[in-house]
């Protein structure tokens, strides 16, 4: 019986929720994101925000689209979008807002009070 149950936890991804303090998403995000979502088949899926050493100014942001949060993720419910991010990655983007333009340089914006400097693509930071 206590091996039944272990194998049952092992299995199950735990995640802690966190709040929009960590990470939030605009309403025009979030309507990208759900429409990405439900175009993939994943309505229930989840977007992973994550921080990756790279890009012109040492940091760079990864967003991806994942059918669950994976072990140790932190959850955020933010504007009906469920956003994961991994315990370093929240290291540099608490306080962020990741908003969606839709135009021709547009795409998704990530506004971080973190960052020291960013380069002038917006896609990379360093803190």
């Amino acid at each position: 019986m206590i091996a039944n149950s272990a194998a049952k936890s092992a299995s199950a991804p735990t995640f802690r929720v966190g709040d929009e303090r960590l990470i939030r998403l605009t309403p025009s995000a979030a309507q990208k994101v759900t429409s990405l979502l439900v175009k993939q088949g994943r309505p229930t899926g989840v977007l992973r925000v994550a921080v990756m050493g790279g890009g012109c100014s040492g940091l760079q942001y990864k967003m991806d689209l994942q059918d669950a949060p994976a072990n140790r993720d932190i959850v955020v419910e933010t504007t009906g979008v469920r956003v994961v991010v991994d315990p370093k990655s929240a290291l540099y983007v608490t306080g962020s807002e990741l908003d969606y333009i839709d135009a021709l340089e547009g795409g998704f914006k990530v506004k971080n009070p973190n960052a020291a400097t960013s380069c002038s693509c917006g896609e990379s930071v360093s803190a």
